[in-house]
């Protein structure tokens, strides 16, 4: 495992790192990779922002035949480098309260500030944030329809956030969610420990705040991001590298 201080880290020493610790992991072809970085650049020009630096960005594919999140590096300068991919789950419509996860680029900002599980299981004895101590990532309220009933539009929070170890997290790969993006807890301590998309929360740090969120063995690199893009890749059937869940085999 590579250990050495992640401000020193090279995007290549990290992606080595992902695949090490990071589970379960996809391998998507080059040219796959390749359409992925071109969705990414043409989302950040079409909502108007120019990275000043090449820092970390988080690409989901909400198709239900893909359902995979991926870590980029780069900008329109460098070019895009593939950190890693990881099965998700995303939106199931069709059930009070169920949206599909809403398409678009969002901001991790510190006007929705971040929290950790508690653990806690509820009625359903679903422990819906995984288990204690993993980090929630906040994106703020989100006009979406609704995916039940009139279909009228609704306001839902979009978040980013691990799973039921025992219940759900078998499960990624496939539509499960009610909105949020549910991912593996492994890439949920990665994009932590690491602090990927914390660029305001280093800013801020910069400036002399504190923020309890923030894990105690954090190891920040030098060039974090702070932008998810959610996209819907529109194929009709499962790509072989994007793997199905062996319980739905």
């Amino acid at each position: 495992m590579v250990c050495a201080n992640a401000a020193q880290t090279n995007p290549t020493d990290l992606a080595v790192e992902f695949q090490e610790t990071v589970f379960p992991n996809l391998q998507p072809p080059s040219e796959v990779i390749t359409a992925y970085a071109k969705a990414l650049e043409e989302s950040l020009r079409n909502s108007s922002i120019q990275l000043d630096s090449a820092q970390y960005v988080i690409l989901v594919d909400r198709n239900p035949n893909v359902q995979a999140e991926m870590i980029f590096w780069g900008d329109a300068n460098n070019g895009w480098v593939l950190i890693g991919a990881t099965p998700v789950s995303t939106g199931m419509p069709g059930t009070f309260d169920h949206f599909l996860t809403p398409m678009g680029l969002f901001t991790h900002s510190l006007d929705n500030p971040d929290f950790r599980s508690e653990g806690t299981k509820n009625e359903s004895s679903f422990r819906g944030y995984g288990i204690k101590g993993m980090r929630v990532y906040d994106f703020g309220w989100v006009n979406e329809p609704r995916g039940w009933g009139d279909k009228q539009m609704a306001v839902m929070r979009l978040q980013m956030h691990a799973t039921d170890p025992d219940l759900a997290e078998n499960l990624l790969g496939i539509p499960r969610s009610k909105g949020c993006i549910r991912i593996p807890a492994s890439m949920n301590e990665f994009i932590d420990r690491y602090g990927l998309l914390d660029a305001d929360y280093d800013a801020a740090i910069k400036k002399g705040s504190h923020f309890w969120v923030l894990r105690h063995d954090r190891n920040p690199t030098n060039t974090p991001g702070r932008y998810l893009m959610v996209i819907n890749s529109d194929l009709k059937t499962r790509p072989s590298w994007a793997v199905v869940p062996k319980s739905k085999k």
